[in-house]
């Protein structure tokens, strides 16, 4: 007999240490103020850099989620920019996503980090992909993990898609929301729509009943989010110059479909690809002995061979 999703994350958390408590730093960049979390040093390994999705949400969707990956390297979390315990920019209705992955650049060379890995969950994957496009030198390896797509074109679906994978009052929730109003910057909407379609990121749909996102509503992140609803975006060029080895992983189950790993793939110059099967927008919840392994088995590859 199988083990349900909920019996498989209970099973590998307890074959795991106990997640080590984050030291805060205030780390003053571009003009702001980030709340940046470390784990403990490990030696002779390099810093990995972990960027959350959501838009609206702090560093706490990935932590203590990707806890395991800090047995063996340390992990850095910051708030983005308006997000969390960090500062929003002065115009906030002028916020970009590319001011984001400007911060993480700005962040590693203010806390005199030579080189780092990177990973990006989400909406923090697109952050992460343009970060490495930026910064060739500063990040050896980049992991994106259910990453939005190198263009907009998957935007439209996700709401009619997102509907069509509930029912009763999940669905009515979902269903009661016009998804232009998210072309707005009105950060209430943006946060009445996550928490809404969070359940349809599931392959399990009772294992989505135990976790909730949490209510944030950030006017930079809503800003962010609607100005790529409403404008679009094309990042195939910029994608194509990353330089650092990539590994794509993507829950064969998204809602956010897996042919976007496909066409990523298809674009980085270096990159492997890995589809989970039994999983959605969270891997590491569902299917977390595949996640993490091929994770650690990525960062911890010899260079030779590619």
């Amino acid at each position: 007999m199988s083990l349900s999703a909920r019996d498989r994350l209970m099973a590998f958390r307890r074959s795991q240490p106990r997640a080590p408590r984050l030291t805060r730093r205030t780390v003053e960049a571009r003009g702001l103020s980030f709340a940046v979390f470390f784990s403990p040093e490990v030696p002779g390994t390099l810093p990995l850099v972990c960027i959350n999705g959501g838009m609206l949400y702090s560093h706490a969707l990935l932590w203590p989620a990707l806890a395991p990956l800090a047995a063996s390297r340390q992990l850095i979390l910051y708030d983005q920019r308006g997000r969390g315990a960090s500062s929003a920019p002065p115009a906030v209705r002028n916020s970009r996503i590319e001011y984001d992955a400007g911060d993480a650049v700005a962040i590693r060379e203010t806390l005199g980090i030579a080189r780092w890995d990177m990973l990006g969950h989400s909406w923090g994957g697109g952050i992460s992909m343009l970060a490495a496009a930026r910064d060739p030198i500063g990040v050896r390896r980049l992991v994106v993990v259910d990453a939005v797509g190198a263009t907009s074109s998957w935007i439209p679906s996700l709401h009619p898609d997102g509907v069509g994978r509930l029912s009763g009052a999940e669905r009515e929730a979902l269903a009661a929301i016009d998804p232009r109003l998210l072309q707005a910057d009105d950060p209430g909407v943006h946060g009445e729509f996550s928490r809404a379609i969070y359940p349809a990121y599931f392959a399990d749909h009772d294992f989505a009943a135990l976790f909730r996102p949490p209510h944030e509503a950030s006017a930079t992140g809503a800003a962010v989010a609607s100005r790529l609803r409403r404008e679009g975006y094309d990042w195939r060029e910029i994608v194509r110059t990353i330089a650092a080895r990539t590994l794509i992983i993507h829950g064969a189950q998204d809602v956010i479909p897996s042919r976007l790993a496909d066409e990523t793939a298809a674009l980085v110059p270096r990159a492997q690809k890995l589809i989970i099967e039994n999983a959605g927008h969270m891997p590491f919840f569902e299917r977390p002995e595949e996640f993490f392994s091929a994770v650690l088995a990525f960062l911890d590859a010899p260079d030779a061979g590619w």
